[in-house]
């Protein structure tokens, strides 16, 4: 049996005890809007979330999917790597995930925040209708923002009648897309995928539900293909449709560039004991 590495063993442990920790002292939400990654544009955003959503997962599946993955190439890794050269490269990925999303994310929302501009609204009140929570049974509502809207657009002397049916779902798109929320290690894992794969390029692997071995070498920039496709068509090939595809791929890209500095620069022939 594959004898656990130092530093996967702590991960696990720490990402099995904040996932408990959430539940047995309740408020869940609480933790969630604390701890979760948010967008700069949304009201629960803080800086600490791009570290700490590492650690948060949504459900115990999304939980043993993550740890699993991190078990089974991640301790492979870390033998190679060494525990503080591992755990750079760990939190480099994932930090690398929240980069290309955010990046991505300013990319879609500024010729929207233009837009809106150009229609009279300031970023004050753009930024403000934007952070309304209009959720309803875990739905965002456009009749809550609407009721919401309204006294907002008065206090800046503003009427809800002023706005057109294309401004109000431009303003309900952004909501939603900076009232999104990030958890989990899957852009840190994705980054240690790529690891493994540069490093064991003929390990052979298998999907769960495909049974046939394919090497790492196609297998992982495959799996990589998949949700590069997923991120680009939004539609959903094997993970769920809330799946934050950008964020693996931007972990993988960091791994990748990670991986080649080293290699070029024979950095990974040394150990960080």
């Amino acid at each position: 049996m594959l004898r656990i590495s130092p530093t996967v063993k702590h991960l696990l442990i720490l990402n099995v005890i904040v996932f408990v920790g959430t539940y047995l002292m309740g408020n869940e939400e609480v933790f969630y809007k604390l701890l979760a990654l948010f967008y700069p544009m949304s009201n629960y955003f803080g800086f600490w979330q791009i570290i700490t959503h590492m650690f948060m997962h949504g459900s115990f599946q999304h939980l043993l999917f993550n740890m699993f993955a991190l078990w089974m190439f991640g301790t492979a890794v870390e033998q190679i790597f060494g525990q503080r050269k591992f755990i750079t490269f760990y939190i480099s990925c994932g930090l690398g995930a929240v980069a290309l999303t955010f990046l991505v994310y300013f990319i879609q929302i500024y010729p929207v925040l233009s837009d809106l501009e150009a229609r009279g609204f300031s970023y004050e009140i753009i930024k403000e209708i934007s952070s309304l929570n209009i959720l309803k049974s875990n739905m965002f509502k456009g009749e809550i923002l609407a009721q919401k809207m309204q006294p907002l657009l008065e206090s800046y002397g503003k009427s809800l009648a002023q706005v057109d049916t294309s401004t109000f779902r431009m303003l309900f798109d952004l909501n939603v897309k900076s009232n999104g929320s990030m958890v989990g290690a899957s852009g840190a894992i994705f980054g240690v995928l790529v690891a493994f794969g540069m490093l064991n390029p003929n390990a052979e692997l298998m999907l769960i539900f495909l049974p046939i071995p394919i090497k790492a070498k196609y297998f992982i920039p495959g799996i990589i293909a998949i949700d590069l496709f997923s991120a680009i068509s939004g539609m959903s090939v094997f993970s769920p449709s809330n799946t934050a595809y950008v964020a693996h791929i931007g972990g993988a890209l960091t791994g990748f560039l990670l991986m080649y500095f080293w290699k070029k620069n024979k950095f990974d022939k040394y150990r960080w004991n």
